[in-house]
C-alpha cells in the first residue's frame, strides 16, 4: 500500500506529494529551487547549514526544509523578505571566516558556497569573523586538505561513514572552532583513508581537493628531451564531455584522442587495451583457481581504492585477491619495456602519463610495488577534471574538435575493455573470455551478454554457466557494500569470483570525475552514473571486437613479448603483491 498523497502549497503553487517527503524534495520536484549546502539525499540530512530555511504558515520560527517532513496540508513560502534575510545572514557568516581567494581556487565557478552567495545577491559581508589559519596539508600524493575553506557541513563525514564505511572524518573542537577532519588532524596519508576521493566529490568547497599534477605534465611536454605518452581510462571517454557542457554520458572518444594529440603528447593510447590484457591474465587466473590452484573466491584487484580498503580492513583475505596490477599500471610497465624496445627509445626519456577517473590511481602510482627494471610504471596521473582544465589552458575548443583515432601499436581495444569503467564490467568481461577459453570458442559468434551482472544495485549475485561448470559470482560497488560480501565470505558463504569497485557506480563514479552542478549532485542521484555506464555499454555493443582474447594487439603482445598469460614475463611485469596495513588509529 502506497503512502498517502498530501496536497500542499509552495509559493502559491499546489503540489501533490507523498506523506513524509521533505519540503526541499517536494519543492525540487515542482521546479522550485531552495538553496542548501549540507544536504545529501539519504546520506546527510541533518539541517546543519540553515541555508534552506522556509516560512510555513502558522509556524512561528523558520524551518529547515531539508528535514521538515510533510505530514499534513501546509502553505510554504520560500521567497519572503524574512527568508531571504535569514539565508543571506547565514551565508554572510560563513563567508566572514572563509578564505575567499575565489579566483585562484581550484573550485572557482564550480563551488557551491560561491554559487549560493551569488544567487542570494551577496555583495557585501557586513560582519567580520576571525579568519581560520591552518596550514595546507599536501603531504600525500592524492588529496590536499585546506581547513581554511571547511564550512563544517559534514558531507565528507557522511559519505565516508555511510557509503564507504571507512570512517575517516569526525567533528573536532567545538563552536566556531569546529572542523570536520581525521583524528588529530592527521594527513590523510597517515590514516585508514582508502584514497577513493568520494569526499572530494561531496565537498561543496575546496576544503578537500585532488592533488594536481598539471604543471609537472606541462613541464614534461615542454622538455624536448622527454618522450611523453598518455593513456586514457575507459570511463574518460564518456565523462570528459561534461567538463565542456555536454550531456552526461556523451561519448567523446575521438575528441579525447584529438585533444591530447593537440596538447603535444607523442602517442595517445587507450587504457582499454590493457584492460583487455588484464582480462586475459585474470580470466586465466580464475580458470587456474577453479582447477584448485589457488584460493576461491578470486577477488578482483583493478581498483586501488578497494585494494587499500582490503589491506586495512580485511588483510585476512589478501591471498584471495587477484595478483594482477590494474590496467593502467600494466600499460605503464609495457610502455617502458616492450614499447621502448620496439620503437628504439631510451626508457629514461619516456614520461608515462595516465588520465584516470579517480584519486586512488594517484596513490597507486606512488606505491613502491608499481615499477619494474628500475622504472616507475606511471610517472603522472591526472584526473578527468585535471585534463579538462589542461584542455582549457591550451585554448582548445573541445566541442569543435574533429574525431581522431588512438595511436598504434596499442590503438585496438575490445568492448569488453570499455565496460571496465562500469560496476559489473570487469566480471562480465572476464567471464566472456573465460567462457570462450574453456569452451575453445575464439569467434565473436554466440557472444553472451550477462545482463544480470549490470545495473546500479549495491550488491549483485548471479550464477554463470561456463560450459561444464557453473560458478557463483558477486559484485559490489562502494566499500560499504563490499563489507556485505566480504563478511559473507568470512562467515563461510561460497563464491567463485567477486568484483569490487571502491566508488559507487564503479569508475564512472570515481573521485576524479567531473563534479556536477549543485542542483544535480546534492541529491546523490544515481542517474548520472546510469547514463555514463549506459554509454560504455553502447561502446561495447557497437565494437567490432567484444572479447578481450580476440584483440589482435593483445595476441601480438603475447606472441612477441609476454609469451603466455601467467607466464614468467607476465608475472614479472603485470602482477604485484599486497601489504597488510592494519589500522592507524
Amino acid at each position: 500500500m502506497g503512502k498517502e498523497i498530501i496536497r500542499i502549497e509552495i509559493d502559491d503553487i499546489q503540489i501533490d506529494t507523498e506523506q513524509g517527503t521533505t519540503i526541499l524534495e517536494a519543492a525540487f520536484k515542482a521546479g522550485i529551487e531552495i538553496p542548501s549546502l549540507c544536504y545529501l539525499k539519504e546520506i546527510n540530512e541533518i539541517g546543519a547549514c540553515r541555508v534552506c530555511v522556509v516560512e510555513i504558515e502558522g509556524v512561528k520560527a523558520l524551518q529547515a526544509s531539508c528535514v521538515y517532513p510533510i505530514t499534513h496540508s501546509i502553505r510554504v513560502f520560500t521567497n519572503t523578505e524574512r527568508v531571504r534575510k535569514a539565508r543571506k545572514r547565514v551565508v554572510e557568516l560563513l563567508l566572514s571566516e572563509h578564505n575567499r581567494e575565489c579566483t585562484t581556487c581550484i573550485r572557482n565557478l564550480n563551488c557551491e558556497l560561491q554559487n549560493v552567495a551569488d544567487n542570494l545577491g551577496i555583495r557585501d559581508i557586513r560582519v567580520t569573523g576571525e579568519r581560520k589559519s591552518y596550514d595546507l596539508q599536501t603531504e600525500n600524493p592524492f588529496i590536499a586538505r585546506d581547513y581554511n575553506k571547511c564550512i563544517s557541513c559534514r558531507r565528507c563525514q557522511a559519505i565516508c561513514s555511510t557509503i564507504q564505511e571507512v570512517n575517516i572524518y569526525a567533528p573536532l573542537n567545538r563552536g566556531m572552532d569546529t572542523l570536520i577532519a581525521p583524528a588529530f588532524m592527521r594527513d590523510l596519508g597517515d590514516t585508514n583513508c582508502i584514497t577513493c576521493g568520494q569526499c572530494v566529490i561531496a565537498c561543496p568547497t575546496a576544503s578537500i581537493a585532488a592533488k594536481e599534477d598539471i604543471q609537472d605534465v606541462w613541464a614534461a611536454l615542454e622538455d624536448e628531451d622527454k618522450y611523453v605518452v598518455v593513456q586514457t581510462a575507459p570511463s574518460i571517454q564518456v565523462t570528459l564531455g561534461e567538463m565542456f557542457g555536454m550531456e552526461t554520458g556523451t561519448i567523446v572518444t575521438g575528441k579525447l584522442a584529438a585533444a591530447l594529440r593537440h596538447m603535444g603528447f607523442k602517442k595517445v593510447f587507450p587504457t582499454d587495451l590493457s584492460a583487455d590484457l588484464t582480462i586475459m591474465e585474470e580470466a586465466h587466473e580464475l580458470i587456474e583457481r577453479l582447477k584448485g590452484n589457488g584460493k576461491l573466491p578470486l577477488l578482483s584487484s583493478c581498483c586501488p581504492a578497494w585494494v587499500k580498503f582490503a589491506e586495512h580492513f580485511y588483510p585476512q583475505l589478501l591471498e584471495h585477491l587477484s595478483s594482477c596490477k590494474s590496467p593502467h599500471e600494466m600499460f605503464g610497465a609495457l610502455i617502458k619495456t616492450y614499447y621502448a624496445k620496439k620503437e628504439g627509445i631510451d626508457p629514461k626519456k619516456i614520461v608515462s602519463v595516465a588520465v584516470m577517473p579517480c584519486t586512488a590511481k594517484k596513490y597507486e602510482a606512488s606505491r613502491p610495488e608499481m615499477g619494474c627494471e628500475g622504472y616507475r610504471d606511471i610517472d603522472y596521473v591526472v584526473t578527468t577534471r585535471e585534463l579538462g582544465r589542461m584542455i582549457r589552458q591550451a585554448g582548445i575548443h573541445f566541442r569543435n574538435l574533429q574525431d581522431e583515432l588512438y595511436d598504434m601499436p596499442f590503438g585496438v581495444s575490445s568492448g569488453a575493455g570499455a565496460i571496465f569503467g562500469a560496476t559489473g564490467g570487469v566480471i562480465e568481461a572476464a567471464v566472456r573470455s573465460a567462457y570462450a577459453i574453456l569452451n575453445q570458442r575464439n569467434s565473436e559468434m554466440g557472444l553472451i551478454d550477462f545482463e544480470e551482472l549490470r545495473g546500479q544495485r549495491g550488491v549483485k549475485e548471479a550464477k554463470v554457466n561456463l560450459g561444464d561448470k557453473t560458478i557463483k559470482v558477486a559484485i559490489a560497488h562502494g566499500t560499504g557494500n563490499a563489507r556485505i560480501i566480504l563478511d559473507r565470505i568470512l562467515q563461510g558463504d561460497h563464491y567463485d569470483y567477486v568484483e569490487i569497485m571502491g566508488c559507487p557506480g564503479g569508475c564512472v563514479g570515481g573521485g576524479g570525475q567531473p563534479i556536477l552542478g549543485r542542483r544535480d549532485y546534492k541529491r546523490i542521484s544515481l542517474d548520472y552514473r546510469h547514463n555514463r555506464a549506459d554509454s560504455l555499454y553502447k561502446i561495447d555493443m557497437h565494437s567490432q571486437l567484444r572479447q578481450s582474447h580476440n584483440n589482435p594487439d593483445v595476441k601480438r603482445l603475447y606472441a612477441e613479448f609476454l609469451g603466455k598469460p601467467l607466464g614468467e614475463k607476465s608475472k614479472k611485469l603485470l602482477h604485484t603483491t599486497y601489504t597488510p596495513r592494519g589500522s592507524y588509529f
